[in-house]
């Protein structure tokens, strides 16, 4: 992590400046400050389209009822992609703009995703399992769930429940929740 940091910090700043000035001494320093902001000015507007056309996927998904899972990722090379195109340099613009192209975005993230699984810092839960509510639980009543989904070593929630028959069901008086005027209180107004 500590060398990370130095490349960041460092060595990728130097690294920028020699650029700039070997450029400026072949195409002069207008010329070489015209492309920079001319790269931050078409990076800045690809990104606001690129945004919004995530956006509008990451809404589809969420209608669906599909985890926005892919928009995530895009969302978030998207990001580091406009951290590094309004950044001033032309190895940080190289960078932002190829972070503009989907298949590479998909590649990268599933590079990270290996590299994080790998360093087993990273708990991954799957639930693939239908779940039959008349069936007993999954490893038995208190067991572990066995087939299907693992659960890591965090917390978990155990608990009981009684199912009512139809007639007892029936038989009781629905419980009439308070509700507040303009619905949701998480909501404007």
């Amino acid at each position: 992590m500590p060398l990370l940091i130095l490349l960041a910090f460092i060595v990728v700043p130097l690294a920028e400046i020699a650029l700039l000035i070997k450029v400026g001494e072949l195409i002069g320093i207008g010329a070489t400050i015209a492309i920079v902001l001319i790269t931050a000015m078409i990076g800045t507007a690809l990104l606001r389209a690129e945004g919004l056309a995530v956006l509008a996927r990451t809404r589809e998904a969420i209608a669906a009822g599909r985890l926005p899972v892919d928009s995530v990722i895009d969302g978030v090379c998207l990001l580091v992609a406009g951290a590094f195109l309004l950044t001033p340099g032309m190895m940080t613009d190289a960078v932002g703009f190829l972070l503009f192209i989907p298949p590479l975005r998909r590649a990268l993230a599933k590079w990270v995703f290996r590299k994080m699984m790998r360093s087993a810092n990273v708990d991954v839960t799957l639930f693939d399992v239908e779940v039959d509510v008349d069936a007993e639980p999954p490893g038995g009543p208190r067991g572990r769930p066995q087939g299907g989904f693992e659960t890591g070593d965090g917390p978990g929630i155990e608990g009981e429940f009684t199912r009512l028959n139809e007639e007892e069901d029936e038989s009781r008086e629905p419980r009439k929740r308070p509700r507040s005027k303009g619905g949701s209180p998480w909501r404007k107004r």
